[in-house]
């Protein structure tokens, strides 16, 4: 399956299933990952920004280091809107809201982050769209871009992510969490893009 669903001169964007490093990590056991098999087409892709190796969606590619250099502070900026759909146990009390909790690394307990008054402020906005069976489906928008953010955010008001053991998330064939769209003006043209990744849970 191609991952890449949009592309131009100037950027591509692909869906990343889940279970699938974004980027190499260390050892010869991960260096499968999404832009190792899009170099394979794209030999001139970018690193711009990334997803946790559980999470599916979307990811933005820069094609040369002018695109790389655009987009990585238009991201920085907030220039892009990012839309992500996941599961959370449990029906939350309010139809949509704003959590603001300040997130920094919980060091003994690496990769985990954790809520803390002396982290860096972090933004997300929620809304309910839909709730059954005891579990909320939720569209989230981090306004911010911390580590694990929503994963934090979202265990931090007592409705962790399905399948998120890491924030004591009841166990699941996989984090019901998913990058679904992306919205922001083509660093070359100005043109609107917009994309958009079926959710696949």
């Amino acid at each position: 399956m191609n991952p890449v669903i949009y592309q131009d001169d100037a950027l591509l964007t692909a869906d990343k299933p889940a279970g699938l490093l974004a980027v190499p990590g260390r050892g010869a056991d991960k260096q499968d990952s999404l832009y190792t098999r899009i170099l394979q087409q794209f030999p001139d892709a970018l690193i711009v920004h990334r997803l946790d190796m559980a999470t599916s969606g979307l990811i933005v590619f820069a094609r040369g280091a002018e695109m790389q250099r655009a987009l990585s502070r238009m991201f920085r900026e907030r220039k892009v809107e990012k839309r992500y759909v996941a599961l959370v146990e449990g029906e939350m009390e309010n139809a949509e809201g704003e959590i603001t909790l300040p997130i920094m690394a919980d060091w003994p307990n690496r990769p985990k982050q954790k809520v803390d008054v002396a982290g860096k402020p972090s933004h997300t906005r929620y809304r309910v769209m839909s709730f059954a069976e005891s579990v909320t489906r939720l569209e989230l928008e981090p306004v911010t871009g911390r580590t694990h953010q929503l994963r934090v955010h979202l265990a931090a008001i007592g409705h962790p992510i399905i399948g998120d053991t890491l924030y004591d998330g009841q166990a699941a064939e996989r984090l019901m969490l998913h990058a679904q769209s992306l919205r922001f003006a083509h660093p070359g043209s100005g043109a609107l893009v917009e994309i958009f990744s079926e959710t696949p849970f």
